[in-house]
């Protein structure tokens, strides 16, 4: 909501005593040119800058804008710079805080701000992903209307976590993890300006270096990290901030990884493609990130079951009893041993001969069947232990494949519609090479080479 007595009482006492805020709060940029990185979002007539009433839209007025990106990039220092650069009346929400009676409020009052004094609402949502859909449909008709211009925060994809009517209707702007040299730009200025530290201290460039690995990309874990370093170097009356000090303070550095956002289903992702490539030094460093960010075990265990069967299949038919095996022994030990378990069946996987010929086989079948080619099943291969099976004519012809030599009877056993279709084409890779020279023998004594239809599946 608009700010109350309390909440200016406490801005004003922070420009009066910067030190009583955080440094990250301290360094917030005041106008779009402090802003470090993001410069493709910073152009001259971007959406932001006339959001700050740079230039003239003249009848194309600023447009609402969703800020997606990861946490530390900006979002919410872009909101506040607009909140500080415009002429217009500024409103701030927090989605994990406020539902649709709030946003109600804050459309009737811009309503009334632009009838009474015609002056036009920026509202700032921050984690509109926390918001159902319901409260994300409240927005609509002032975001439609324009009684209300929208910049809403997200660090989750807003094609999963926003509606579509609230998308169409945004300008989705999407912001970058900060680079290295971003980063070192805004701890030098932290470092020296009055707001900041004012040169009370000096860093290094090898605790720099440490500190820009610690941050991954992050402003906000950066300037904390550098703060905590710094205080720890003036309570030891150290006028430089060491590497030693700064790894005593910032003892590791959180892994940047959300496992309850999309990241989760990203680094899951790479885990599995990095098994399929067989890549196994970056396998392991994706499954490293889901340990340490204290990802529940038994869903990496699936995981790894899946790729056993899609990826690797029959080249190795081990691969599967390793990955469910791993997956029994981590429900049943947990963390932190279940990360060694992880780590043998991940190393297994990723250096096992690779096939997804299951993966198609399956695939195409299940196509034909959606396609409509099932038909009947053939009668003699039908049940025939129930009473006037019989005279219908219900298994009446079978051969038992046991009581021929070579144990493969030659006969009919697809349906007609699918009789000549191959699904499964083995590869020469590992143990399948075995099953191939298999199939073609069976295949040949069944009467079924040379003609059967080849169908792709698509996993």
């Amino acid at each position: 909501m608009e700010p109350d007595l309390f909440t200016a009482a406490a801005e004003d006492r922070q420009e009066k005593d910067p030190s009583s805020s955080p440094l990250a709060v301290r360094m917030r940029p005041r106008v779009l040119d402090e802003v470090v990185g993001q410069q493709h979002l910073l152009k001259p007539g971007s959406p932001l800058r006339r959001l700050v009433g740079e230039g003239d839209g003249g009848p194309a007025g600023a447009s609402s804008v969703i800020l997606w990106g990861p946490p530390g990039t900006g979002k919410t220092t872009l909101a506040y710079v607009v909140s500080k650069a415009t002429n217009k009346r500024f409103v701030e929400l927090s989605a994990i805080t406020a539902g649709v009676k709030e946003v109600r409020a804050v459309i009737e009052g811009a309503r009334r701000a632009t009838g009474g004094f015609g002056k036009e609402t920026v509202l700032f949502l921050d984690e509109i992903h926390r918001f159902s859909k319901a409260q994300q449909d409240s927005l609509l008709p002032a975001v439609e209307n324009r009684w209300v211009t929208l910049i809403a925060a997200t660090t989750e994809n807003p094609y999963f976590s926003v509606i579509s009517p609230l998308l169409s209707r945004s300008l989705l702007l999407t912001l970058e993890p900060l680079t290295d040299d971003d980063l070192r730009s805004l701890l030098r200025r932290a470092l020296t300006e009055d707001r900041g530290l004012g040169g009370a201290v000096a860093l290094p460039e090898d605790a720099e270096d440490h500190l820009l690995r610690i941050a991954g990309g992050d402003a906000r874990r950066a300037l904390t990290a550098l703060e905590a370093a710094a205080g720890a170097a003036l309570a030891k009356h150290e006028e430089r901030i060491t590497l030693e000090t700064v790894e005593e303070t910032v003892d590791r550095a959180a892994v940047k990884y959300d496992r309850d956002g999309d990241q989760h289903y990203d680094v899951a992702s790479a885990l599995i493609k990095s098994i399929r490539g067989s890549d196994v030094d970056a396998a392991l460093h994706y499954l490293a990130r889901m340990i340490e960010a204290g990802e529940d075990p038994r869903f990496i265990a699936r995981r790894l079951m899946i790729s056993a069967s899609e990826d690797i299949g029959l080249a190795d038919p081990t691969a599967l009893p390793t990955a469910v095996a791993a997956a029994q022994a981590v429900a049943m030990i947990g963390f932190p041993e279940a990360a060694l378990t992880l780590s043998h069946a991940t190393i297994a996987l990723a250096l096992a001969p690779k096939s997804n010929a299951a993966t198609l086989a399956i695939s195409a079948a299940q196509q034909d069947v959606r396609d409509g080619l099932a038909g009947p099943v053939p009668a003699h291969l039908r049940d025939g232990h129930y009473k006037g099976a019989a005279k219908l004519g219900h298994a009446q012809g079978y051969v038992y494949p046991h009581d021929v030599q070579g144990g493969i009877a030659a006969q009919q056993y697809a349906p007609d519609a699918v009789r000549d279709r191959h699904y499964y084409t083995p590869t020469r890779y590992g143990a399948e090479a075995r099953y191939a020279d298999v199939v073609d023998r069976v295949r040949e004594r069944l009467g079924r080479t040379g003609d059967g239809e080849r169908t792709e599946g698509t996993p």
